[in-house]
């Protein structure tokens, strides 16, 4: 069983950046952020291949939101910048083997959840 803990978010103004940090307790092949805005699916932001460090993204965050992982602490981030009122959402982190019949933004491909983290962003 693998332990995620989430930090970061908050409220921003639209043009402003916030970090979230997502601290495993073991190591799994994927790692990855979903979020959920009210009334809406949970959908797939950016992930990352952790044995090749190759990483994926949302078209709608394509540029904006890079995602790392740091090895030495087995830490995901999510640096969050130029947010939109759209982004505004509970972003979750996750992990998990992958398994390879489901692409990166399938929920399916991850085995372990952290508690969400609110961000909200006004215009």
């Amino acid at each position: 069983q693998v332990q995620l803990v989430v930090s970061g978010g908050g409220s921003v103004q639209a043009g402003g950046s916030l970090r979230l940090s997502c601290a495993a307790s073991g190591f799994t092949n994927w790692m990855g952020w979903f979020r959920q805005a009210p009334g809406k699916e949970r959908e797939g932001v950016a992930s990352i291949y952790t044995r090749t460090g190759v990483t994926f993204d949302a078209d709608s965050v394509r540029g904006r939101f890079p995602i790392s992982r740091e090895n030495a602490n087995n830490t995901l981030y999510l640096q969050m910048n130029s947010l939109k009122p759209e982004d505004t959402a509970i972003y979750y982190c996750a992990a998990g083997r992958g398994d390879s019949r489901y692409g990166w933004a399938d929920q399916r491909k991850y085995d372990y959840w952290g508690q969400g983290t609110q961000v909200t962003v006004s215009s």
